[in-house]
C-alpha cells in the first residue's frame, strides 16, 4: 500500500477508536505510519481524509447488507422478504462490537461545525441512495435513475438513519427487522384498505 491507502486505513481505525472530533492529524499519522505532509498532499486536509474514511466505512458496512439482500438471496427483489433480509443484516451490523454506526450519529451532530466534511458527505449521499435502492430492488447501481435515487433511495436512507439513531440511543428497545417488516405490512394494508396504490 502507498501513503494514500495507509492514511485511509489509519483514519478508519482512528475514527472507530476515538470518533471524529477527538481524532487528530497526529493520531492518523501515528496509526498509518506516514507523515503529516502526506495528509495535505493526498487529501487536502485532515477533515477531508476523515470524511473519505467515513464514506469508505459506510460502503464496507453496506456490502455486508448484501448477504441477505441483493446477493445470495432467494427472495425476490422488491419483496417484503427482501425488505426483511436487508434490515436484518443492517441490524446485525449495528449489534457488532465496534460498529461504525455510532460514529454516524457523531458526524450528523457535528455537520454544521465541519462544512468541508458536510459538503463531501452531501456529494456521497446520492450515490449512497443509489446503492441502497439496489439492495432492496435488485439490479445495478448504474441503472438506478437519479429520480429513483432521489425518492426511493432517500426513503430507504431516511429509514436507515432513523434506525441508527434508535440503536445508538437505546439498543434494548430499538426495532429489529421483524418489527420494521411488520410496520411495512401495516402501512401497505392501510393503503390498500383506503384505496391507495400499493
Amino acid at each position: 500500500m502507498g501513503h494514500r491507502e495507509d492514511l485511509l486505513e489509519g483514519a478508519k481505525r482512528c475514527l472507530l477508536e476515538k470518533g471524529f472530533a477527538r481524532t487528530t492529524a497526529r493520531d492518523v499519522v501515528r496509526e498509518s505510519g506516514t507523515n503529516l505532509a502526506s495528509i495535505g498532499y493526498h487529501y487536502g486536509s485532515k477533515d477531508a481524509l476523515l470524511a473519505q474514511a467515513y464514506v469508505a466505512m459506510v460502503e464496507e458496512v453496506s456490502d455486508t447488507f448484501e448477504g441477505g439482500g441483493a446477493v445470495g438471496s432467494d427472495s425476490d427483489p422488491g419483496s417484503v422478504e427482501r425488505f426483511r433480509e436487508v434490515w436484518a443484516n443492517a441490524v446485525e451490523s449495528m449489534r457488532a462490537p465496534g460498529s461504525m454506526w455510532r460514529l454516524s450519529m457523531e458526524v450528523l451532530a457535528m455537520g454544521d461545525q465541519l462544512p468541508e466534511v458536510r459538503e463531501h458527505l452531501a456529494r456521497a449521499q446520492r450515490e449512497g441512495a443509489r446503492g441502497i435502492v439496489t439492495l432492496f430492488m435488485g439490479g445495478r447501481d448504474e441503472d438506478v435513475t437519479d429520480a429513483a435515487a432521489d425518492t426511493l433511495g432517500r426513503f430507504y436512507l431516511t429509514l436507515l438513519l432513523g434506525l441508527v439513531a434508535q440503536w445508538t440511543f437505546d439498543p434494548d428497545t430499538a426495532p429489529d427487522a421483524e418489527a420494521l417488516t411488520e410496520g411495512l405490512r401495516q402501512v401497505m394494508e392501510a393503503a390498500r384498505d383506503r384505496g391507495g396504490i400499493v
